[in-house]
């Protein structure tokens, strides 16, 4: 069976913090809410928007977090075309892929972010063909559900004792464990190394090289 490193996208392969920070200010603001604390906004990154929307307005209605979804989406999109979104990949994260890639892994992401969304992302920092599978929100169930990560292991035709989920949030690692495999958690992203670990982390990397020195020590 193949081996599988999945990769989720905002915060572990891209820094998006502040332009996330900033849509959701800015949706918020449009729909005449008060703007969410930044750091109410970090604690959601990775779940699918609607799930998102309403851990931050529990009291509001199921209409109401997916209208504030879609204008979010559109918000995002709207700051995409004025050139106000970079979302400059990591340091240390291209030369993690290649080596990934140059030891006999496969590659996947599973994120909260849109198909349009990552495709664009990965468009842009030309790593679109280097990934065999991505799963994303629009077509499964949020994080911390293991349908994602059960997808990809599918199309890898991978093991799931022999795969990584790698991701910055407490959502990420409880996926990884629902699904069997072994979750790895990066301290560069919005949920803190304790957090991680609490979740599930086997290992949290403080660099992109610490991975690929323990995916080496898998083998």
């Amino acid at each position: 069976m193949n081996r599988l490193a999945i990769f989720d996208c905002d915060g572990t392969l891209v820094d998006s913090q502040h332009n996330i920070c900033v849509a959701m200010e800015r949706c918020f603001a449009a729909a005449g809410l008060a703007p969410p604390a930044r750091e109410q906004t970090r604690a959601v990154v990775g779940l699918s928007l609607v799930e998102a929307m309403r851990a931050m307005l529990p009291d509001a209605g199921d209409d109401d977090h997916v209208e504030l979804a879609e204008a979010y989406k559109r918000t995002f999109q709207g700051m995409r075309a004025e050139g106000l979104a970079d979302e400059p990949l990591y340091d240390g994260v291209a030369a993690l892929i290649d080596g990934l890639d140059a030891d006999g892994w496969l590659l996947g992401i599973a994120t909260g972010k849109s198909d349009r969304g990552v495709a664009l992302c990965l468009e842009h920092h030309g790593l679109a063909g280097r990934f065999v599978t991505i799963q994303t929100a629009d077509r499964h169930p949020s994080k911390p559900h293991p349908s994602m990560i059960e997808q990809a292991l599918a199309d890898a035709g991978a093991a799931a004792e022999a795969s990584l989920m790698i991701g910055d949030t407490s959502y990420d690692m409880a996926m990884a464990r629902a699904a069997g495999v072994t979750a790895v958690g990066v301290g560069w992203g919005y949920h803190d190394a304790d957090t991680l670990v609490r979740a599930g982390a086997y290992r949290v990397a403080s660099r992109p090289a610490e991975i690929l020195e323990l995916t080496k020590a898998m083998t």
